[in-house]
């Protein structure tokens, strides 16, 4: 018994960690979740240093934090402008030029100490300032991965997205400090020098991402819209006639029918259509849209008040936590928050997606604002773990919930204006934090980041409870339809 009980327990408990779905994906949604795990390798090694990075440049608190808010702001245009033009220019091509501005930008912070070069490199560039997504690269893949994925795996392949892109963070996170450490304590580097050695990697992995997008295959690309067109056939006299004749008419006189025309083809897309890049999105989907909006909003202003730019700065300047340390502390949350990814998808698959999103972020939103509460930094640090066992749990059921609502080719369109709205909300936040922090009010912005992100929680459990997105819908009536044909 015991003998056949492993094997089923294994089988099981790969179903519901969704291994199976993953390694039985397509070649480009490998590629796109590697890509994902080298670009959050770069975010996590760069945001562990950024705010230090600035800070032994002698830029003060205040103007730290505008840089964060500038580089959001920046970082909002450019991918609102990529993302809106991506299924028309080529998602690919975007993938691709976003992968050199990541690139470039690592550069510039290696050998540049100017303030406003910097800010320039960071807005028009790709330097993420949190540590998660910025740039245009989600949006893209979200719907890409979308497309490439059937609707029953499509929680499996985001939980598995996800953790990638977590677990790369975490190790960019724990080498960059460790890096850092070593340069200084064995080499006695000055810390802008070894600061400035992370972002050289920073531009490398920046190059190898692009690479990495030069192997997609076509498939990544939208599917052509369907053209789709009246079939007009005409009737001969003798055809009507028959057709109008009685019943005491001599039948066996058969008609011979006139041949059928061939179906006009539909015309040609007019020039204007052809340049038109712009996707379209329908009256249903913008109104949830609308709503969704202003709830992520709201919660990514309160993750704009803590980027892990400023929890790494908060550690530095209250507990005096070496880098190397900070690395390890910021490596296990992140490991915690990469494995708990694929627990979201298996609580999804029973209590639905909605609930997983509430039920697991908001208890890291009442974690986040206890950080600041003990004043010692062993209490400090458990509050933090705390919060990393179920800060990432709501992204992959919000993928996939926000790709089961809305059609597939507005998916592109939809998320890319998603993110840019949560990046502008978010950019309000670290000039803030700067303000209280250059006022000693630090611990100000955890409270104030905990309750938003709790309101958020309660406002999307109001709002979203009981809906049923599109796709259940239509399989609903799928299933209605072979049910009364089977009867």
């Amino acid at each position: 018994m015991a003998g056949y009980s492993l094997p089923i327990l294994g089988n099981w408990l790969a179903n519901e960690l969704g291994l199976y779905s993953i390694l039985s994906s397509s070649r480009d949604t490998k590629l796109l979740c590697l890509q994902r795990f080298i670009r959050l390798f770069a975010y996590g090694a760069s945001t562990l240093i950024l705010a230090l990075y600035l800070s032994s440049l002698h830029v003060s608190d205040a103007r730290i934090g505008l840089f964060m808010s500038m580089t959001l702001w920046g970082d909002a245009v450019v991918s609102f402008i990529l993302t809106l033009f991506a299924d028309g220019l080529g998602r690919r091509r975007t993938l691709i030029l976003g992968a050199a501005l990541m690139a470039a930008s690592g550069a510039v912070f290696a050998f540049s100490s100017n303030y406003w070069i910097l800010v320039a490199a960071s807005i028009f560039g790709v330097i993420s300032p949190s540590g998660n997504e910025i740039g245009p690269f989600k949006a893209i893949e979200e719907s890409t991965l979308s497309q490439l994925s059937a609707a029953d795996r499509r929680s499996d392949i985001f939980a598995w997205y996800n953790l990638l892109g977590n677990f790369g963070s975490a190790c960019g996170i724990i080498i960059c400090g460790w890096l850092v450490e070593w340069l200084q304590t064995i080499n006695g580097w000055t810390s802008v020098r070894a600061y400035r050695i992370v972002f050289g990697i920073y531009a490398l992995l920046g190059t190898v991402k692009l690479a990495l997008s030069l192997l997609l295959s076509n498939q990544c690309e939208p599917a052509p819209k369907k053209q789709e067109y009246q079939q007009v056939t005409e009737l001969d006299d003798v055809e009507i006639e028959s057709l109008l004749s009685s019943d005491d008419e001599d039948e066996s006189i058969e008609p011979r029918p006139k041949p059928r025309q061939k179906p006009t083809p539909p015309p040609f897309p007019s020039r204007k259509q052809k340049l038109s890049l712009l996707p379209s999105i329908s009256p249903g989907s913008r109104t949830i849209l609308l709503t969704l909006c202003i709830l992520f909003a709201i919660d990514s202003l309160g993750g704009g008040l803590v980027p892990a730019s400023w929890i790494t700065y908060f550690f530095t300047i209250n507990f005096s936590l070496p880098e190397g340390t900070l690395g390890t502390l910021f490596f296990t949350t992140s490991i915690i928050a990469a494995l708990s990814n694929l627990v979201a998808s298996s609580i999804s698959k029973r209590i639905g997606l909605v609930k997983t999103m509430v039920f697991t972020h908001l208890p890291s939103a009442i974690f986040l604002a206890l950080i600041p509460l003990p004043g010692n930094v062993s209490v400090a640090m458990t509050f933090l773990v705390l919060r990393s066992c179920t800060q990432n749990m709501d992204q992959a059921p919000r993928q996939a919930f926000l790709a089961a609502a809305v059609l597939p080719g507005e998916r592109t369109a939809v998320m890319g204006v998603v993110n840019v709205v949560k990046t502008l909300s978010q950019s309000a936040g670290p000039v803030v934090t700067g303000w209280l922090a250059g006022t000693g009010r630090f611990w100000m912005a955890f409270l104030v980041a905990g309750g938003l992100k709790a309101g958020y929680d309660l406002a999307m459990l109001k709002m979203f409870l009981g809906y049923r997105s599109r796709e259940e819908l239509e399989g609903e009536e799928r299933t209605k339809g072979m049910s009364r044909e089977r009867a």
